[in-house]
C-alpha cells in the first residue's frame, strides 16, 4: 500500500509527498512530489492517481491521522471549488488579464460558457448578474446553482421592475416614442436599465470589467456598451461573441463539456424571444423569411383576435402629467400597473405587431412584438394628450418622438440630447391629466371617452350652434390672409 507522510515539522497543519520524479507520478505503487501540495485540491489529485489505494496522514501539531481516500475527498469537497476558482484567476489569461468582471447573466447555454471562458482567457474572477425586469419567474429559478457551476464565484441578481417601468418605459410612453411608426421599444429600453445596474455592481463588487452575451451583428451590444462609456469610461468591456471562435450552439456545447460545465437541459425553442414587463418579441426560424405568416403557437403573451371574448370590455386609465397611475379607479405602483394591463390586454389579443426594421448596425431584421399593455397606455395618453396639448405644441412634440424613439432604439438612453427632450417632453405633458375609457375587443383598442381639467376643447366653441365667442363671419378675413403666399404666386405664374 503507498504511504503518504507528512514531513513537514514547522506549520502546523501542512500536506506533504515525496516522489522520484514529477514526470513519473506513480512507480512502485508510490506517489510524490518535491515539493509542499499548496491545496486541498491538489491532495486530491494526487491521491486519485493510486487507483483508490491512498492513505493521507495530515500531521497537526505533531499528532498523525490517518485517513483513507475517500475520506480526503470528502473533507475537502466543500472548500474544493472556491479554491479551484481562486487557483484559476491567479495567473494572466490567454488574451491578457482582468480582476473582476461582472457578467450580463441568464442562465443559458451561452453566458454558463461566457464564465469559464472569461476565467480561461483574463483569468478573472467572474460575478454572474441578472436583472429582474420581469421575464418571469421561470427564467430565474436555479440561477444560483447554474452560475457556480459554471465557475462564477457568486450570483447577484436584483429586481429591477419597478425602476424598469418608472425610469425607462414611463418616460418613452410620456415622449410618444415609437420606432419606425410601429416598435414600441420593448428591448432598447431594457438594455440601458440593465446597464446601468452592471455598472452599479461592479462598483460594489470592485470589478474592472463588465461582459455580455451580445453578437455582432444586433443592435443590444451598441446598447449596453454606450451605456457603460456614459456611466463608467473606465471600466474595461469584453464582449466574448466578437472574440472567440465558438460560431454556434454546438460548439457551445462542445466548450462546454470540454471544461464541466453543466450544459441547461431545456427545450431549444426553435425563436430567439427576450422578454420583460413591457413585452414579447420572437425572431429567427421562419420569421426570417418575410413572405412567411408567424403561426398560431409561436405567440405567448396574446391570445388570437379570433379567439378573444366576444364581448368588449371597457376599462378606465387614470393619468397624472402624461403618466398613467390607475386602472377602473385602483391606484397601482407603475410595475403593478402594467402587469395588469397586460392580462387584460393579452386575454382580447391587443399589441400584436409583425414588421422588418432597420437594426443600427445596418441590416433589416423582422420581429414579432407581443405588447399588450403598452399597446393600451399609448392609446389612453394619446387620447387625453388631444385634449391638453395645442396643435403646434403637439406637432413639435409628435416631430421630437421620433428622434427621441431614434436614439433609444441607438442606446443613446444617457445622451444628453434625449435628456433634454425628456425635460421638454416633461414640461409639454405636465397639464395631461385625467382619465380615459378604452374599449378592447378581438385585438382592438379605441378610445370610447375622455375627460380632463385642463382641457382646451370647449363644446361651446366647436359646436355647430351659434356661439357668442366664435363669429363664423371672422373666417373669410381669415382665410384671406392665411392664403396670401399661394395667391401672389398664382398671379406671378399668370402675369397679373
Amino acid at each position: 500500500m503507498a504511504q503518504l507522510k507528512a514531513i513537514s515539522s514547522c506549520s502546523p497543519t501542512s500536506l506533504a509527498f515525496q516522489v522520484p520524479k514529477r514526470e513519473s507520478l506513480q512507480f512502485n505503487d508510490k506517489v510524490s512530489c518535491p515539493r509542499k501540495l499548496s491545496s486541498a485540491s491538489e491532495l486530491v489529485a494526487r491521491t486519485s492517481e493510486l487507483h483508490g489505494h491512498a492513505v493521507a496522514t495530515i500531521s497537526n501539531g505533531g499528532n498523525i491521522t490517518k485517513f483513507r481516500k475517500n475520506q480526503v475527498i470528502q473533507a475537502v469537497l466543500q472548500s474544493d471549488r472556491e479554491m479551484e476558482i481562486s487557483e484559476a484567476t491567479k495567473g494572466i489569461g490567454l488574451r491578457g488579464k482582468l480582476n473582476k468582471v461582472v457578467l450580463a447573466y441568464s442562465g443559458g447555454l451561452d453566458t454558463s460558457v461566457i464564465v469559464p471562458w472569461l476565467r480561461e482567457n483574463y483569468g478573472c474572477d467572474v460575478v454572474c448578474f441578472t436583472a429582474d425586469v420581469g421575464q418571469g419567474v421561470g427564467e430565474l429559478e436555479g440561477l444560483e446553482a447554474k452560475a457556480k457551476a459554471s465557475g462564477a464565484s457568486q450570483l447577484v441578481v436584483k429586481d429591477l421592475k419597478e425602476e424598469f417601468v418608472r425610469d425607462f418605459i414611463f418616460p418613452c410612453l410620456r415622449a410618444g416614442a415609437i420606432y419606425e411608426r410601429k416598435y414600441l421599444l420593448g428591448t432598447s429600453m431594457a438594455r440601458p436599465a440593465i446597464a446601468k445596474a452592471m455598472v452599479d455592481i461592479a462598483k460594489e463588487v470592485g470589478a474592472d470589467a463588465v461582459a455580455h452575451g451580445c453578437t455582432g451583428k444586433g443592435n443590444d451590444q451598441v446598447r449596453f456598451e454606450l451605456t457603460f462609456f456614459a456611466l463608467n469610461p473606465k471600466l474595461n468591456v469584453v464582449a466574448p461573441w466578437r472574440e472567440w471562435d465558438i460560431t454556434g450552439r454546438e460548439d457551445a456545447i462542445e466548450y462546454a463539456k470540454k471544461h464541466n460545465v453543466p450544459v441547461p437541459v431545456t427545450k431549444k425553442s426553435i425563436y430567439s424571444r427576450d422578454r420583460n414587463l413591457w413585452h414579447l418579441s420572437h425572431e429567427g426560424d421562419i420569421l426570417e423569411d418575410p413572405a412567411n405568416e408567424p403561426k398560431k403557437d409561436m405567440y405567448m403573451l396574446t391570445v388570437d383576435p379570433e379567439e378573444a371574448p366576444d364581448k368588449p370590455e371597457y376599462i378606465e386609465i387614470g393619468i397624472e402629467s402624461g403618466l398613467p397611475v390607475s386602472v377602473n379607479g385602483k391606484v397601482l405602483s407603475p410595475a403593478s400597473l402594467l402587469t395588469e394591463l397586460n392580462e387584460i390586454g393579452g386575454k382580447h389579443g391587443i399589441g400584436r405587431i409583425d414588421m422588418v426594421e432597420n437594426r443600427l448596425v445596418g441590416m433589416k431584421s423582422r420581429g414579432v412584438y407581443e405588447t399588450p399593455g403598452g399597446t393600451i397606455l399609448f392609446e389612453a395618453v394619446q387620447g387625453l394628450e388631444s385634449l391638453t396639448i395645442d396643435r403646434e405644441s403637439m406637432q413639435l412634440k409628435d416631430s421630437l418622438a421620433l428622434k427621441y424613439a431614434e436614439l433609444v432604439y441607438a442606446g443613446r438612453w444617457f445622451d444628453p440630447l434625449r435628456e433634454s427632450m425628456d425635460a421638454f417632453m416633461e414640461k409639454i405633458t405636465e397639464t395631461t391629466t385625467g382619465s380615459v375609457t378604452l374599449k378592447l375587443y378581438k385585438g382592438s383598442v379605441s378610445v370610447a371617452s375622455r375627460k380632463s381639467p385642463y382641457s382646451l376643447y370647449r363644446q361651446d366653441i366647436s359646436s355647430f350652434e351659434s356661439s357668442q365667442i366664435y363669429d363664423q363671419a371672422d373666417a373669410a378675413g381669415f382665410i384671406r390672409l392665411y392664403g396670401l403666399p399661394m395667391r401672389v404666386r398664382s398671379m406671378l405664374k399668370q402675369g397679373m
